[in-house]
């Protein structure tokens, strides 16, 4: 019951950092180019997508034993995980710039503007690459994160692509209203979350393949995630700390 509530939520966070972010380039398409040609790179990618989790789903489920697939699947999480906590803390913590959805949608725009301008109706070809290519992408990371969870979890796709289409829903009804950049959702607090999560999930699921018995069952996933999250959010206490003092420490040396 932990794991399961625990893997629709991290889906489905996961699903929405990654969507928002092609949101963005699909809206520089749609309001520069026309939304035809948009649109129908959304769905080429979204097509080519599901080709790819059909296709590997069920050979990482029949093919690959269970130990073997979680032990390699929970060091591939943990290296996933860490990456995203390692931008995440770097971002709280004033050592990398925060993602601006609104600057990345002006430059897309700026680019597409830059080419030869279409009629409303004709599909461009650069443009269709364009969003093919930022949904694509950025569906790759939510694909890897539906069939690692659902393979590791005896075969429940279901879990893991309910979480993913519930943020398809909830950032495209968003985006369709607004028709601007997502730039309120709070992005870096969601990938500390998901990156917590990835790396609990890979600790848990690699102990597993190499005949760990976690005693607390599911339970440990929390236990896992309590570790993980307060460790980096001492990580980015202490850096905003020491970011904070060496303006000080620079002028008290200057003054001797």
């Amino acid at each position: 019951m932990v794991s399961g509530v625990l893997l629709v939520g991290s889906s489905f966070l996961a699903s929405c950092v990654e969507m928002v972010e092609a949101l963005t380039i699909v809206l520089a398409v749609g309001l520069t180019q026309n939304w035809r040609t948009a649109l129908l790179g959304v769905v080429a990618a979204l097509v080519a997508l599901a080709v790819v989790v059909g296709l590997l789903g069920p050979s990482l489920v029949h093919y690959v034993p269970l130990d073997a697939l979680r032990v390699f699947v929970g060091a591939l999480l943990l290296v996933f995980g860490l990456q995203w906590l390692r931008k995440a803390i770097q971002r709280a913590s004033g050592l990398k710039a925060l993602h601006d959805e609104e600057k990345i949608f002006e430059r897309e725009v700026a680019g597409l503007r830059a080419a030869t301008p279409i009629a409303p109706h004709e599909l461009d070809w650069s443009g269709f690459v364009v969003s093919f290519k930022g949904v694509f992408l950025e569906g790759l990371e939510v694909a890897f994160i539906v069939l690692t969870f659902g393979a590791n979890s005896g075969g429940r796709f279901d879990l893991a692509i309910s979480g993913a289409l519930l943020a398809a829903l909830l950032v495209g009804a968003i985006g369709v209203a607004v028709h601007r950049p997502l730039t309120a959702v709070p992005e870096n607090g969601i990938k500390f979350v998901v990156g917590t999560a990835l790396v609990s999930f890979g600790t848990f699921w690699g102990g597993e393949g190499i005949g760990v018995d976690w005693m607390l069952g599911d339970v440990t996933l929390l236990v896992l995630a309590a570790v993980y999250g307060g460790t980096a959010w001492l990580l980015t206490t202490l850096l905003q700390r020491r970011a904070a003092a060496s303006p000080l420490s620079a002028l008290g040396g200057g003054s001797r």
